[in-house]
């Protein structure tokens, strides 16, 4: 929440013309460009993953699964099995890879390719946060004034998650509308697979 932060205050700099400040700092290019790489990395790393799991034939199934696993690595092959692929990359980039039970994460190339989403998802995250954090250490504090604005109140709240949905949707919506939505509506349609 603290890179989104960053981001909102940044946004906010924009939008008021001064540079702008969070917790007495003022926020640089350095840290908008380490908050951006925390969030992409993330974010790449999970679609670009689930993007080559939907579609290359030896992550659907089949030669470069070990012998005697299934053909088929998700137990369906439209709306949902997106949704188990999806699922699985997001976990492993955000916590402790855990997978639907429909999906068959065991094969060589989803235990390849869930260890480097584990890797990257999580040191692509930490390493530009430290790098922030580093280098607002260094920066002295500067007085508030009256262009100031302050990321105390209801303004900057709604700012902020203004900020976290609008970048999740830009971000995330195209896979969500092609797994989980399509899923809902093909529920309510009463197409159940």
């Amino acid at each position: 929440m603290l890179i989104y932060a960053l981001v909102a205050v940044f946004i906010g700099g924009l939008m008021v013309g001064r540079t702008p400040e969070y917790v007495g700092k003022k926020i640089e290019k350095k840290e908008v460009k380490m908050a951006i790489i925390a969030i992409l990395a993330t974010s790449l790393c999970i679609l670009v993953f689930t993007a080559l799991s939907s579609v290359a034939p030896f992550a659907k199934g089949g030669y470069w699964n070990a012998p005697g696993l299934a053909a088929a690595n998700t137990n369906n092959n439209v709306a949902h099995g997106f949704s188990e692929i999806l699922y699985s990359y997001s976990s492993g980039a955000g916590n402790n890879g855990s997978a639907f039970a429909g999906i068959n994460a065991n094969t060589p190339w989803y235990n390849l390719t869930m260890g480097i989403d584990m890797l990257v998802g999580r040191f692509m995250f930490i390493i530009p946060a430290l790098a922030i954090a580093g280098s607002l250490a260094q920066k002295k504090l500067v007085p508030v004034s009256s262009g100031t604005m302050p990321t105390h109140g209801t303004l900057f709240v709604i700012l902020l998650i203004g900020t976290v949905l609008i970048v999740g949707a830009l971000t995330y919506f195209p896979a969500l509308s092609l797994g989980p939505i399509v899923e809902h509506f093909q529920m309510n349609a009463g197409k159940l697979f």
